[in-house]
């Protein structure tokens, strides 16, 4: 069978401000989508009969992609990340099934990250009906650090550039990477899932409705914005400490801006004792938050007593790959 894997995602700058023109920077996390594929009698995922309009993702990979037509297959898939959660796993998903339907199909070609990329930012874009960020996607893809705006970041390599025809018109992102210091080894991603599923589109408008009711929050989106490029330098220069500094203060933010929960709160309050600084990460409203620790397992134990239930990542892990039999 042939074997594909892509890690999921964490957002550590730019939530909500990127929808603003903003720049987003998000981290592959060690966790993530494992996916496996072979030859069989009949159509299988997870050893039941496979209903593709249950599964978008892979239907759309196999029929519009691919335009697969070969023998039945049999999929498995194995997942370490939370649903729901702001972890990017759909986007891993589509990542692991493409890159092992490749294989499968033609064994001899070698992976390409961006058009694995590119294919499953269409994956997403058709099972959210045309609204996806390529974030997600280009994350679990090329792994490593990924820096997502409307046009290239000082400081930052490009990479691709990324558009969509949303019902709002037309959008467009530039995809850059970052080269991450060695010093960041020093440290971890911890990650606290509140147990709360939340849904992005709804968190999004629900920003949209309040910086309508209260203009003068747009200084709080703006401040995320610097906020950013503040961490993005420190995280290049290897300043764990200013990481840090700027993950508790770009949480502030998000907490004016409504997206926090009593839930994430309490993940947050916990970790920060034992750590350089704490965040909610992705849409907010639920899902999950992030710390970044010299000592990982103690936060990880804080965030557990406190409700959460952690994961504990490098920053910056590789991104999607072929697993060996």
């Amino acid at each position: 069978m042939a074997r594909g894997f892509a890690p999921g995602k964490c957002i550590l700058f730019g939530e909500h401000a990127v929808v603003y023109g903003h720049p987003a920077v998000a981290v592959a996390i060690d966790s993530g989508v494992r996916v496996s594929v072979g030859q069989s009698e009949e159509w299988t995922l997870e050893g039941v009969p496979f209903e593709p309009s249950k599964h978008p993702h892979i239907s759309h990979i196999l029929n519009t992609v691919f335009e697969y037509d070969g023998p039945p297959l049999k999929m498995e898939v194995k997942s370490g990340l939370f649903s729901a959660a702001g972890l990017g796993s759909s986007a891993a998903l589509s990542n692991a099934i493409g890159a092992a339907l490749q294989a499968h199909i033609n064994p001899s070609q070698p992976l390409d990250p961006i058009a694995l990329a590119r294919m499953g930012h269409s994956a997403e874009a058709m099972a959210q009906k045309g609204r996806a960020s390529p974030t997600d996607t280009a994350t679990s893809a090329l792994g490593g650090c990924i820096v997502v705006s409307g046009q290239q970041v000082e400081g930052t390599r490009h990479v691709f550039d990324a558009e969509l025809e949303t019902p709002e018109g037309l959008r467009e992102w530039s995809i850059n990477t970052v080269d991450l210091p060695d010093s960041l080894d020093q440290a971890r991603l911890v990650i606290g899932f509140t147990g709360e599923m939340s849904s992005t589109g709804k968190m999004v408008a629900g920003v949209a409705k309040r910086l309508e009711e209260t203009p003068e929050l747009q200084e709080e989106m703006d401040a995320i914005g610097r906020i950013t490029r503040a961490g993005l330098t420190a995280m290049s220069a290897g300043n764990l400490e200013a990481v840090g500094m700027a993950m508790d203060a770009c949480h502030e933010k998000l907490r004016l801006l409504g997206v926090s929960s009593p839930s994430l709160e309490a993940l947050v309050e916990a970790a920060r004792p034992h750590s350089l600084g704490a965040k909610l990460t992705g849409s907010g409203g639920g899902g999950c938050m992030i710390a970044l620790a010299r000592d990982p397992q103690r936060v990880a134990e804080a965030i557990e007593v406190a409700g959460g239930r952690p994961l504990i990542s490098r920053l910056g892990a590789p991104g999607v790959r072929l697993l060996e039999d």
